[in-house]
């Protein structure tokens, strides 16, 4: 029951590190 939250939660965090670095990458790119 624990390992499918684990699961969730660490593809989320995944999926919100990549989103962050492509944020950046792109603000640096703009700017």
């Amino acid at each position: 029951m624990g390992y499918p939250a684990a699961g969730a939660w660490t593809s989320t965090g995944t999926i919100l590190v990549l989103f962050i670095l492509l944020v950046i990458v792109s603000r640096s790119l703009l700017v």
